[in-house]
């Protein structure tokens, strides 16, 4: 790691980072009578985990390693300006002449700039490094000179890159005190204004007259969840900011029938769809619309039955109809199988927004799973804009393979890049990882819920004591998770535990003595008055369960190891049979060995997978 990264995170000095971001969940609630628990602030937390540090040391790297011009060039081109520098290519450049038919290379210029300046302000709420400020201040003031309808309108996509430039302008202003941020934004929404189509507008619906089918590719519908943030952080003068966000909550169509229970997702892009129940959740945590927080659940509920054992969702980047068969198909026709970055990013967004809402583990449990079985084993992304984009779940052979082939279809599935340089992908993954930071811990008055079980350190205050929790272990390498506190004065206050699902035989201890445990909605509570030096020891036993693909395909199973899947390291359709999981032995570290039809074969989770070839479903006949 470089000095300049200092990972010793601090609290913003005067706390006020972290009042900003409360503030922006505190609107609304008079209507429903319950206030959704807090973030806690990216600075509160020292996270110490070493996967997780190497991700956000090589995002901020890239990052921080591109020019201003190169970042700065497509909004000069399509303004008529000058644009002296590196073009950094891939989606990121701008072309006039661009022909979707024909080219890679200039499909959505600038559309990541938003997403990178939200990515650096929260990692400057991390570590507080000036550095990173400065750059996000001057990236800022550089754009606010670009400013023009005239960018929106040679955009394809005009609603999906506006929305991306207010998380930027927003996160710049909340997390590192850009005090221009919002009047550029205000400059930014005039200017889009007349390019966007005023209401919510399906990706595949022609809406912008004289433009080929590229040009409706757009996400209008996916509007709503920033505008509803930042009209919260900007108070009384948000107003316009929120009525913007009713006029494109897609309800007729979407939330509506979500909110009845009526499965509407067949047919809808995964990754937009899914981020705009983020949409409906700030329609109720800014707004107070119950509607709304139904239609999330439910959405995400059907989201969970045609979701792959690893989390991830959305082969070929569509959502399916119930019944459709579609999501075994692709096993053996797609390498396609989940959008990683975005899909995460959306996914971790969405479980973060109902567990605090709902109080319920299986959000946590949910967001676990993505976490290690999705975007933690993502490749690093490059300076030349090189991504991971897609996980691939291809787990057996499609009905045209011969034994022996060479044929793709017939293989198993394999970490690689995107063949597009600086993808959507590249977008996300900056602040899917940043976001790590906020993931872990909620507080109320008087509890601190434990989400997440990374080595880290939580800092808050309860009433006038000032408290620092320490946690340590090797999770989910070994089932011992252990905290200790450290308090200024004894503090009264309920640790809440989230308790997964599968985790039948967890155990408690506090100060050496067991504990009795009960587990409510998905975790388990101690209350006592807090001193320094008290410890905790939470054990999860975890041992190895089936989980079949879905009903109709119960032969097709994943094999589950506390919170991770196991993928096979074979390109081959493996079969094996109910006793054979249940026997699986680990060889060695993050490695087993289980016993197939044929011969004894490797598994390891994810994050271990690197160049190999793997299988994430195994055959089991019955």
């Amino acid at each position: 790691m470089s000095e300049s990264w200092d990972f010793q995170a601090r609290v913003i000095a005067g706390g006020a980072a972290v009042a900003a971001g409360e503030a922006l969940h505190r609107v609304g609630f008079a209507a429903v009578g319950a206030q959704p628990l807090e973030e806690v602030g990216y600075g509160q937390v020292t996270l110490t985990s070493t996967p997780h540090l190497a991700q956000i040391e090589n995002v901020r790297t890239v990052l921080m390693g591109l020019s201003d011009d190169s970042l700065l060039m497509p909004f000069r081109k399509m303004v008529g300006q000058d644009a002296p520098g590196e073009d950094i290519g891939g989606w990121y450049q701008y072309r006039a002449d661009y022909d979707y038919k024909k080219e890679d290379a200039g499909l959505a210029p600038s559309a990541t700039f938003g997403q990178w300046v939200s990515a650096l302000s929260r990692m400057h709420a991390i570590t507080g490094d000036p550095a990173l400020r400065e750059r996000v201040v001057h990236l800022n003031h550089l754009y606010s000179q670009t400013i023009a309808t005239e960018y929106f309108a040679k955009n394809r996509f005009p609603a999906y890159c506006f929305d991306k430039l207010v998380c930027g302008l927003m996160d710049a202003h909340r997390l590192a005190g850009d005090e221009d941020a919002l009047a550029i934004l205000e400059r930014t929404r005039k200017a889009a204004l007349p390019e966007l189509p005023g209401h919510a507008v399906d990706r595949e619906v022609t809406w912008r007259t004289r433009k080929d089918v590229s040009w409706t590719w757009d996400e209008s519908y996916t509007l709503p969840e920033n505008l509803y943030l930042v009209s919260a952080q900007m108070g009384a003068e948000g107003g316009e900011y929120r009525e913007m966000a009713k006029r494109y909550m897609d309800d007729a169509t979407y939330f509506d029938p979500l909110a009845r229970g009526e499965n509407v997702l067949g047919g809808k892009h995964a990754y937009s769809y899914v981020n705009a129940l983020c949409s409906a959740m700030q329609a109720y945590m800014v707004g107070g619309s119950e509607k709304h927080l139904r239609a999330a659940k439910n959405g995400f509920d059907m989201l969970l039955a045609q979701s792959f054992a690893t989390g991830g969702w959305g082969p070929d980047e569509m959502l399916q109809a119930p019944g459709s068969g579609k999501v075994f198909e692709s096993l053996a026709t797609s390498h396609n199988s989940f959008e990683t970055p975005c899909g995460s990013y959306a996914h971790m967004k969405l479980t973060r927004y109902l567990l605090r809402c709902t109080r319920e583990g299986r959000y946590g449990d949910s967001m676990e799973r993505v976490m290690y079985n999705t975007v933690l084993g993502a490749m690093p992304l490059q300076q030349d804009g090189q991504a991971f984009y897609y996980s691939d779940y291809h787990s057996r052979p499609s009905s045209g393979d011969v034994a022996g082939s060479s044929n793709k279809q017939g293989s198993g599935g394999e970490r690689v890049y995107s063949v597009h340089r600086w993808p959507c992908c590249s977008g996300t993954l900056p602040q899917v990882v940043a976001d790590y930071w906020i993931n872990g811990y909620f507080h109320e008055p008087g509890a601190v819920w434990v989400n997440l079980y990374l080595p880290s350190t939580l800092r808050w205050a309860e009433g006038e004591a000032k408290i620092e929790m320490e946690q340590e272990g090797t999770y989910p390498e070994s089932p011992e998770i252990r905290l200790r506190m450290k308090t200024s004065q004894p503090a009264l206050f309920g640790l809440k535990l989230r308790i997964p699902a599968w985790a039948d035989a967890a155990s408690l201890e506090v100060n050496g003595s067991p504990v009795p445990m009960t587990v409510r909605s998905g975790f388990a509570t101690v209350q006592r008055r807090w001193r320094t030096g008290d410890t905790v020891k939470l054990q999860l036993p975890m041992k190895p369960r089936i989980e079949i693909l879905d009903e109709v395909h119960p032969e097709t199973v994943a094999v589950m190891f506390g919170p991770r899947v196991l993928f096979a390291l074979a390109s081959e359709l493996v079969i094996t049979s109910k006793a054979h999981v249940l026997a699986i032995q680990q060889s060695a570290r993050d490695e087993w060995t289980i016993q197939s039809a044929n011969a004894p074969v490797k598994m390891v989770p994810f994050t271990s997978v690197g160049s190999r070839a793997y299988s994430t479903y195994l055959n089991m006949p019955g």
